[in-house]
């Protein structure tokens, strides 16, 4: 069977959760669909997302977004990557407090660092080796210094807040560059991804 690669994009269901800073992977990866003329997502009850799949290049590529809650993400995750050979061909974009909004970051087989969509495909395939793109949803001082928000309940604020209008100007241009380097990935591995855009 040729193989398929499998695209992410980590978030809430619902309208509540559509504009909101934890919906950053779902948002982006919409964005990647765009660029790249796939049909429109679906749900589909055996993935428990909304699916759809297109080609880059001469590459299948099937992205999902799980209609579970973000930390139940791995039940329907589980239900594609069975083995630890398909975890190589998955790649989970999500919203990342360590990184100032703007920035992203590609990395393999880390921990989730406190991420509760990751936390759970990991538990849920039983491997971290899989591809993250890491998209920052942080503040950043006029210098770039990061203002991460500090506390459990600052920190829910944050990630369950709306974007704010300049914010989601910024993120447009963030979707492009996750599209590029979903499109590396693709074409070229995730090596050649790292060195481009990390």
């Amino acid at each position: 069977m040729a193989r398929m690669f499998i695209v992410v994009g980590l978030g809430n269901p619902g309208v509540q959760y559509e504009g909101t800073r934890h919906n950053t992977g779902r948002l982006v990866v919409g964005a990647f669909l765009k660029m790249f003329a796939f049909p429109e997502s679906l749900f589909q009850k055996k993935y428990q997302a909304l699916a759809a799949e297109g080609k880059v290049g001469r590459e299948k590529v099937l992205v999902l977004f799980p209609e579970t809650f973000m930390n139940k993400s791995g039940a329907s995750v589980s239900t594609i990557v069975t083995s630890k050979k398909k975890a190589e061909s998955l790649v989970v974009v999500h919203d990342d407090l360590d990184l100032p909004l703007g920035k992203i970051k590609i990395s393999f087989n880390r921990g989730n660092a406190g991420h509760r969509g990751v936390a759970s495909i990991v538990r849920a395939i039983k491997t971290e080796a899989f591809v993250r793109i890491r998209v920052g949803i942080s503040p950043a001082t006029p210098s770039g210094k990061l203002k991460k928000p500090q506390g459990d309940r600052e920190v829910e604020r944050h990630i369950l807040g709306e974007f704010k209008p300049s914010e989601l100007e910024m993120l447009k241009k963030v979707s492009k560059k996750v599209a590029q380097a979903l499109e590396t990935i693709v074409l070229e591995g995730r090596e050649g991804a790292m060195n481009k855009f990390n």
